[in-house]
């Protein structure tokens, strides 16, 4: 068994946020492998998020953001516990960087539940249309993979992160959840571009 010292314990925290024990443990249990101790606390982080997914978010901030030529402008209700968390650089960085992305990436709806029937029926119907001359038992995959990567563009919640795209909107959320020990949820948001109509 690999020897944990207390620098690679202070490193993967630096890296994941997780606290000391829990790194401890993680880099024990993967044999002091850093990339195997990283999955492993993302893993546990999302058990977190889960348990914590059915407390009340009553506290949080408003964010927004204007770019700088002035024609493009984001709004974002993102919600927390406490207003101690709500308060914290944490959060106060998740909200800005939610509407950094919402801003980059455009996303038409939080989650994949919210986006109306009838948009999800054209949408399966154009894909079966295009994927009508193969095998019938690979067409309902072809079109579930299709519309996966129909609601990762357009879902907020999704979409890959713009700052890096190996994790997605909801794991940079799960993670913060997994920092601050709160349950977050983005409520809603807005994007504006001059001279779009809704």
């Amino acid at each position: 068994m690999a020897e944990i010292t207390a620098k690679a314990v202070m490193d993967l925290r630096e890296q994941t946020g997780q606290g000391m024990m829990a790194c401890k443990q993680a880099l024990a249990e993967t044999g002091g492998d850093v990339a195997k101790a990283i999955d492993l606390l993302r893993t546990r982080g999302k058990d977190v998020a889960i348990k914590k997914a059915s407390r009340a978010t009553k506290e949080g901030r408003i964010g927004s953001y204007i770019h700088h030529t002035g024609k493009l402008g984001v709004m974002i209700e993102v919600n927390c516990e406490t207003d101690f968390v709500a308060k914290g650089d944490l959060f106060t960085d998740l909200v800005k960087d939610l509407c950094m992305q919402i801003a980059s990436a455009n996303p038409e709806y939080l989650k994949r539940e919210d986006v109306p029937g009838h948009v999800l029926a054209k949408e399966q119907e154009i894909f079966r249309e295009q994927v009508k001359d193969k095998p019938a038992p690979i067409q309902d995959k072809i079109i579930a993979g299709k519309m996966d990567k129909w609601f990762g563009e357009r879902c907020l919640l999704e979409q890959l992160f713009v700052k890096d795209d190996s994790k997605s909107i909801k794991d940079v959320l799960t993670e913060t959840v997994t920092k601050t020990g709160e349950n977050i949820s983005v409520a809603r948001f807005v994007r504006f571009s001059l001279g779009e109509t809704a």
